[in-house]
């Protein structure tokens, strides 16, 4: 390999914010928040909004989405069109 040219590749610690599960391993991702690991030492620190603890396939469980606040959020912003808007 070149020197120089590729990302760091180190350990991180990935960490899923719906089921506070956190797991360690290997990435080149990069981050500035820090977490300090079981086994003491200060790791990069990487959210994440799914992770096989949360996943629907993994955990079997469905995840309901309240959709009605989405809804009125468009109807305000865009409002009703009136019949006669497309004449």
């Amino acid at each position: 390999m070149k020197k120089g040219i590729h990302p760091e590749y180190r350990e991180v610690v990935f960490q899923d914010i719906s089921s506070d599960f956190s797991f360690l391993t290997r990435s080149t991702i990069s981050s500035k928040e820090t977490i300090t690991w079981e086994d003491g030492k200060e790791y990069p620190l990487v959210k994440v909004e799914v992770s096989s603890a949360s996943h629907p396939f993994y955990t079997g469980k469905q995840r309901v989405l309240s959709t009605g606040g989405r809804v009125d959020r468009f109807k305000q912003k865009y409002g009703r069109l009136s019949k006669s808007a497309g004449k």
